[in-house]
């Protein structure tokens, strides 16, 4: 979408030239609706700072090697800064939806809703994931102690799969659904943003659901350049767009004119 606006970063609202301020009803607390846009970018960039330095690195000990949970020196400290950092991420998850409702609602509220649940579950599922972790630290420790070898082994495998299946069904799912798809449809027809980078996000979704179904089936490997290549432009649209590109140019000034102006 052109317009001119759009590289200005400020709201206008109708021709008075004054700035359009989103009102709550319950207070009468105004909100500049290009704070919010900023503050939505920031917790995107967070949302990636926090969440794959874990995968990266932090969780590799656990995540990589089956006999972590026996081992006699371990990288507990590591692997507790990984969730750490996952327990921020949740924050910025939810701080994403949270900053994002009182604009979305005006464009649809069912969809703004949803999106706000999407993320609020993705979260449930990445605590889970957390705690799988925690408790193979936690048990590992015991091993210390004189557990039984055998059956800490299998019981971290298992905590292993589950911090497996809580990403492939959080972010890897609910996640997309919210951000990908709700998020980029409210974002695509209201034009907030220029609808060629909404189209990211409504493309994006769908190549990760298909991923992770090829995963979950046994069809492409977990982690593999198939489902690489189908993460592209999901983290395009979150990274550049709700992220970077909210941050320096904010909303579109017209389409927030435009919100303004229908009846609530």
């Amino acid at each position: 979408m052109a317009s001119c606006l759009l590289w200005r970063g400020i709201s206008r609202c109708r021709c008075s030239g004054s700035r359009l301020l989103l009102t709550s009803s319950r207070k009468g607390v105004q909100i500049n609706p290009q704070t919010l846009a900023r503050v939505t970018g920031v917790l995107f960039v967070i949302t990636f700072a926090t969440s794959i330095p874990p995968f990266v690195y932090h969780y590799a000990p656990v995540l990589d090697d089956p006999r972590y949970i026996v081992g006699g020196g371990g990288a507990d400290n590591r692997v507790l800064t990984g969730a750490f950092l996952e327990l921020l991420l949740i924050i910025s998850n939810i701080g994403t939806a949270l900053v994002l409702w009182p604009v979305l609602k005006r464009v649809n509220e069912i969809l703004a809703l949803g999106y706000v649940t999407a993320r609020v579950v993705e979260c449930v599922f990445i605590a889970v994931g957390i705690l799988s972790v925690l408790t193979v630290v936690t048990l590992r420790q015991e091993a210390a102690a004189g557990a039984d070898a055998g059956t800490l082994l299998t019981t971290g495998q298992s905590l292993v799969a589950l911090k497996d299946w809580t990403f492939l069904l959080g972010p890897g799912f609910f996640g997309v659904v919210g951000t990908g798809l709700m998020l980029g449809y409210l974002m695509y027809t209201s034009r907030l943003v220029p609808r060629p980078l909404a189209l990211l996000g409504l493309i994006g979704g769908p190549l990760i659901i298909a991923s992770g179904v090829g995963v979950m089936f046994g069809v492409i490997e977990a982690g593999g350049g198939w489902q690489l290549i189908a993460t592209i432009p999901e983290a395009l649209w979150e990274l550049f767009v709700l992220g970077i590109w909210l941050i320096v140019r904010g909303f579109n000034p017209s389409a927030l004119s435009r919100l303004e102006d229908e009846p609530q």
